[in-house]
């Protein structure tokens, strides 16, 4: 058998220190509360305080990327996704995929049901 010479603290080290240094972790925190910021500043300034932007898809596109933005910065970093094998981060994006791809389908589905069923005199829809 080989000696292994490996302890506790080693091993932590290696697992959870590949390329998340304190460095870096002030670094992904910095864009999150930049991309924050930029939220915020949008949403109050630009929509409600100086009117200069007018609710409407185009803005809630907007929030719907930076919103992914982070939310890629929170997996891949905070919770080490990014330092896994690129096997196991496909198969948890094909999961995730399928699941946004069945809520959608379910909304979708529910709301025509909603506006084409028969009317019911005890339960109407509207």
């Amino acid at each position: 058998m080989a000696n292994h010479d490996h302890t506790l603290d080693s091993h932590d080290a290696h697992a959870h220190g590949e390329g998340m240094g304190v460095k870096r972790i002030w670094q992904v925190f910095g864009i999150l509360l930049f991309i924050t910021a930029i939220e915020f500043l949008v949403a109050l300034g630009f929509v409600h305080h100086w009117q200069l932007v007018v609710k409407g898809p185009a803005l809630y596109a907007f929030y719907v990327v930076l919103t992914l933005i982070k939310a890629y910065y929170i997996v891949a970093f905070f919770m080490h996704l990014k330092f896994e094998k690129k096997s196991f981060i496909i198969c948890c994006s094909i999961v995730f995929i399928f699941i946004i791809y069945f809520i959608v389908l379910m909304l979708i589905e529910g709301g025509y049901l909603l506006n084409h069923l028969q009317e019911h005199p005890v339960y109407p829809n509207k």
